[in-house]
């Protein structure tokens, strides 16, 4: 007994030995992760104020109203204070305390924002006519948003805000259909600092409202022991069989990652422990680290919630929330089973085993222990089927933590606990509040000078009205905006400019606001700059592009699913014909699970070339939105799956004999 516990130590000190390590990563590829840790009455004071924000969003969500347009303010006014207090200029920046200047631009934007709160009803009374003064306060307050958002989100997004902004004002020296009267700077601070059509626009309101909230749910449920609870879960359940602490990652980034709006930090966090058990157990450090950034994407897929985006989702198209975590639930099982059945694949041919059982936790342990966490998971979802909002189930469930997590003293929370976990959700919610304010920037512009209308016609008007080719055109556009944006900005920017030209073509505006949504997302694990696997190579010490194009062949299969539930939106619970359905599901499920055995070259035997050729092309078929197809493939599929089983034996004894 003494031995297991010895041995238990170790692992856990071999998995911990490289925070240091892992913590620099975070920093290198999120910027949200650089910020100061600050002590003293500096310190202390910053905690307050982030506490106080986490404070005042609970607060409005579930116990008092105020006007939208001055919650945003707020929310802002809290953000940005923290910003240039938190976050360093630079990366070389002192990282244990905030110099003058950082006091004097938090004090400015603490000013030029609070401005909206305190003279908001005065403003709305004249219409929104900006003063002398105000021009200048809105030229400060645009500064301010974009070297905040700099320090926070990096350095394309404010780029990308600048050009929309300069593009209001110099656009009618632009050649050609993008020309533009263009607008004097009055109208310019007027629309974007006075109005709720820019800085303060429905990205920020959603910023402002679920957003926040849920962060502040997940930073409670980790506080509990929720984290803990999800790993030691998967580790009990999968961490045995063969290739175990691969499945483990894919179970727990899967359960994590449905709670986290960052998939590098997502990656850093549970891959931390299972990057280096995969390779314990065989698993070659590239493919460990391409796993990890797979299971970790996917979360921001996978309901009940699905990161931010899936929030301003909600709002952009005036649907509820339920809906659209409703129709992300076959995609987001077809895409975990892709993941899960190529890990599984690769360690049979590999021959790898799972963790000895004396290093695991046992299930039964597990859930007496911590298995009272799951219910306010649980909570969320039964609120949202009982049709409260998105804020109040977010409200209620942080209500719940609190509550079920005291029924047992290894995760009842202390008051410092509870402080901590209110200064962790609003720190958490910081890089997204900054994020939708410059979003606001662009799309202030596409309202103020019909941008976005213009860019979708032409996108249209170039694809020449063929469906699948503006299918591709928008899948590269948010592929590559996603490797410089934030999963979220990158959902509202394309949700602006691109949306709009599938839903100009006929596509039903769920799928067509889920296509950009999903390809945004797995922009993170898409070469060239696929932050995800980076970070996963990282942790791993493996080679990033190796580790990025080892993550795209794992997740393969996942990169055709949006097109099929464009063209088939039963996939997404839409215009159900439950045996079709039923079919689609059933012959995509095979399809991921047989492009796998493809790609890998092993399906119960190792694969001749042909053989791999026939079902890799049977598989792809396979998920497809055609029922025919689908019939046919499922035919095919399971044929050859039947054949390669039954050969298996002698192909076996053939190698044998061929050894000797």
């Amino acid at each position: 007994m003494k031995d297991n516990e010895n041995k238990k130590v170790d692992l856990l000190e071999e998995l911990t030995d490289s925070n240091e390590e892992i913590t620099n990563l975070i920093e290198k590829y999120d910027a949200e992760s650089r910020y100061r840790t600050l002590k003293g009455l500096p310190g202390k004071l910053i905690s307050l104020w982030l506490a106080a924000m986490s404070l005042f969003h609970l607060a409005t969500a579930g116990l008092v109203t105020m006007p939208l347009a001055i919650q945003r303010a707020v929310h802002l006014t809290f953000a940005i204070t923290a910003v240039f207090i938190l976050y360093p200029a630079t990366r070389r920046g002192a990282k244990d305390r905030t110099p003058w200047y950082d006091w004097l631009l938090a004090a400015a934007g603490f000013s030029v924002i609070g401005y909206i709160v305190v003279f908001f009803n005065e403003i709305s009374r004249r219409g929104a006519n900006p003063t002398d003064m105000e021009i200048y306060l809105g030229i400060a307050a645009i500064v301010l948003i974009v070297e905040g958002g700099r320090r926070i989100v990096g350095n394309v997004l404010p780029c990308l805000s600048i050009i929309f902004l300069a593009y209001c004002y110099f656009g009618n020296y632009v050649p050609g259909i993008f020309q533009i009267r263009g607008y004097s700077l009055s109208r310019i601070i007027q629309h974007m600092y006075l109005t709720p059509e820019g800085i303060f626009g429905l990205a920020l309101g959603v910023s402002a409202t679920f957003v926040i909230v849920f962060i502040i749910f997940g930073a409670f449920l980790s506080h509990s022991g929720g984290a803990r609870f999800f790993n030691e879960l998967a580790l009990a359940v999968a961490g045995g069989r063969p290739g175990g602490p691969a499945k483990v990652a894919v179970v727990a980034s899967g359960l994590l990652g449905t709670i986290s709006g960052s998939s590098v930090a997502n990656v850093a966090t549970t891959g931390a422990f299972t990057i280096p058990l995969m390779k314990r157990v065989g698993y070659q450090p590239y493919y460990a680290g391409a796993v990890e950034a797979c299971a970790s994407t996917g979360g921001q897929l996978m309901p009940p919630i699905m990161g931010a985006g899936a929030f301003i989702m909600s709002e952009f198209l005036g649907i509820p929330y339920l809906t659209i975590a409703g129709a992300a639930v076959i995609p987001a099982f077809l895409y975990y089973a892709a993941i899960f059945t190529n890990v599984h694949i690769r360690a049979r041919k590999k021959g790898l085993q799972g963790l000895p059982k004396e290093q695991l936790p046992a299930l039964k342990e597990v859930m007496r222990a911590d298995g009272h966490l799951v219910i306010p998971v649980i909570v969320i979802i039964a609120t949202l089927l009982m049709k409260y909002t998105p804020l109040r189930a977010g409200f209620i469930g942080v209500i719940s933590v609190i509550v079920v997590s005291s029924l047992k003293k290894n995760t009842r929370m202390s008051f410092a606990t509870i402080f901590k976990a209110l200064e962790d959700g609003a720190r958490g919610a910081l890089g997204v509040a900054m994020a939708c304010a410059l979003v606001g920037f662009i799309v202030g512009t596409s309202s103020l000078t019909s941008l976005g209308l213009t860019i979708s016609n032409n996108i249209i008007e170039i694809a020449g009205g063929n469906l699948l080719l503006t299918l591709v055109m928008a899948m590269c556009a948010c592929i590559i905006l996603g490797m410089g944006l934030p999963t979220t900005a990158n959902y509202i920017v394309c949700s602006t400019i691109i949306a709009p030209a599938l839903i100009g073509m006929s596509v039903m505006p769920l799928a067509a606001h889920l296509f950009v949504f999903y390809f945004g997302i797995m922009a993170d694990i898409t070469p060239p700059v696929c932050l995800a696997a980076f970070t996963g190579a990282g942790i791993a010490g493996a080679s990033p592009s190796k580790t990025g194009f080892t993550a795209t062949r794992i997740a393969i299969a996942s990169f055709m699913l949006p097109y099929c539930f464009v063209y088939n939106p039963m996939l997404l619970l839409q215009r159900v014909v439950y045996w079709e359905l039923a079919i689609l599901v059933i012959s995509a499920f095979l399809g991921v699970m047989m492009l796998a055995g493809a790609l890998e070259g092993w399906l119960f035997r190792d694969l001749r070339v042909a053989e791999r050729a026939v079902i890799g092309a049977a598989a792809v078929a396979a998920i497809h939105h055609d029922i025919t197809a689908s019939v046919c493939s499922i035919v095919v599929l399971l044929t050859a799956a039947v054949y390669f089983y039954k050969t298996k034996s002698l192909a076996a004894k053939t190698r044998l004999e061929n050894k000797l």
